[in-house]
Formats: C-alpha cells, sequence, structure tokens
C-alpha cells in the first residue's frame, strides 16, 4: 500500500513538471524511486540502475501526453527535432550497457553532479551570445550523441540535458521546452529497450523486465499521463525567466539530495 501511494504521488508530481520543463519527470522520478526500492528491500546493488530504467520507460507514456499538448500548440521546433533524434536515440541506446557495466555508487555521484552542473548554469545570470545558433550537420550530431547517452545514463528523458544546450544556442525558453518533450519519446523507448536487453536474464525482482520495474512504471505513468498537459499549460503561462529558475532549483534540489545519499 505504501509503494501505490508513493509511486502515485510520484506520478501526479513528475507529470505537471514533465509537461512544465520538458524534462520527462525523470528528475524526480530517479531519486524518489531510489527511496522507493530501497523500501522494497530491493539488492542493493541493483537499486540505482533499476530507477533509472524504471524512469525511462515512464517517460514513454509522459513525453507521448507532453508532445502531444506542444504539438497542438505549433511550439516545437522540427528543424532541430529532425537533426538531432537519430543520434539521441543511438546514444540513448547505448547508454542501457554502459550503466551496466558502472558501479551503482559511480552511476549515482556522476548523475548528481551533472545536475548539480547544470543547475548552477540555470540559476545564474548568464546570458547566451545572441549571435550564437545551432552548429551545423556534424556539431549537432555531436550533441544528439551527446544528450542522449548522458539522458539515458541519468534516466532523464533528455530535458535535463536538451533544453539548457537549445537556450545555449539561443532557442527561446518556451520552444527548447517543447521541442524536448517531444524528443523524449524516442528517446525513452529505445533507452529502456538498452536496460531491458543488458538486464534480460538479471534476478532483479519478480514482474522486473530486465532492470525496469512494472509495478512502478504502471503506477508512475497513469498520473503522469494525466498530469502532463497541466503542466504544458503551466509552460506557457509563466515568463521564460520564472522557467528557467523553477528548472534550476529543482536541479539544485534534485543534485544535492542525490550527493547526501552517496555519501
Amino acid at each position: 500500500m505504501e509503494m501505490i501511494i508513493a509511486c502515485s504521488a510520484l506520478g501526479i508530481v513528475a507529470g505537471i513538471l514533465a509537461g512544465m520543463l520538458g524534462i520527462g519527470g525523470g528528475v524526480v522520478i530517479v531519486p524518489a524511486l531510489v527511496l522507493i526500492l530501497s523500501a522494497q528491500n530491493f539488492p542493493p546493488e541493483l537499486i540505482i540502475i533499476t530507477a533509472v530504467a524504471t524512469s525511462l520507460c515512464t517517460i514513454i507514456f509522459t513525453s507521448v501526453s507532453a508532445a502531444r499538448a506542444q504539438i497542438k500548440r505549433k511550439a516545437v521546433d522540427w528543424t532541430i527535432f529532425k537533426l538531432w533524434a537519430p543520434t539521441v536515440v543511438v546514444g540513448s541506446f547505448l547508454s542501457g550497457f554502459i550503466a551496466a557495466r558502472l558501479p551503482a555508487t559511480v552511476l549515482e555521484i556522476g548523475i548528481a553532479v551533472f545536475l548539480l552542473v547544470i543547475s548552477l548554469i540555470m540559476l545564474s545570470r548568464w546570458v547566451p551570445d545572441p549571435a550564437r545558433t545551432m552548429p551545423g550537420k556534424t556539431g549537432t550530431t555531436g550533441l544528439g550523441l551527446f544528450s542522449g547517452v548522458l539522458s539515458g545514463l541519468a534516466g532523464i528523458g533528455g530535458g535535463n540535458v536538451m533544453v539548457p544546450l537549445m537556450v545555449f544556442f539561443n532557442v527561446p525558453m518556451q520552444r527548447a521546452v517543447a521541442t524536448s518533450s517531444t524528443l523524449g519519446f524516442p528517446l525513452a523507448v529505445v533507452g529502456t529497450l538498452g536496460y531491458v536487453i543488458s538486464g534480460w536474464g538479471m534476478e532483479v525482482m519478480p514482474w522486473s523486465l530486465g532492470y525496469v520495474y512494472l509495478p512502478a512504471v504502471g503506477l508512475i505513468a497513469v498520473f503522469t499521463v494525466l498530469l502532463a498537459p497541466v503542466g504544458v499549460a503551466l509552460s506557457h503561462s509563466i515568463p521564460a525567466p520564472t522557467l528557467k529558475r523553477c528548472f534550476g532549483g529543482l536541479l539544485l534540489l534534485v543534485a544535492g539530495r542525490m550527493l547526501f545519499n552517496a555519501f
């Protein structure tokens, strides 16, 4: 019963944040699942990778809901989507195999440090060079691969990497959020597949598919799908600077919590 309540509440929060910030919800799902799975007597060495894989799987459903709402508002930059989607998918697929070979503590600390750096950038008064634009095809390919690998390793759906990168290249905040939400679907599908294959045959827990814990997926996904459109509506009513600060503040809190747990 405690797990049902915890996962349902997590789904509500993650759904709103996914729609509002284009992050897929993984930034709160992963650390929360670490706590939930610990209480369920999961093998300690499998908790972080199961949380990451399960988070990615829930983002499949969340991203569909958020992307539909963003597409209806004609907010997605389809040029960026077409350039990034293929390499984001490749990077996300590879991440499952990389994560399976990393020690749990190294993976958790790596995710936390990455989120901390991004949060400080988003909270700073830094403003991108107004003349800067998205790089050419080679540069864009590299950025997509980088985003896919890091997002898949952290189980965060891509927004925490792709939104700051797009803002760096002067893509408006709301447009970056919308495009990230849409890219989240292929990233999550292929990333989840990587974790299923790399964890195939592992005795994680009953009702697990590879490293994906299906009961948690079902409970969280129901609420994220229902609440993501609410977050999308909020993202278009909140000023871009405020949205940016919300994004950075959330990442800072999560990074701090994960570092505290790791040490």
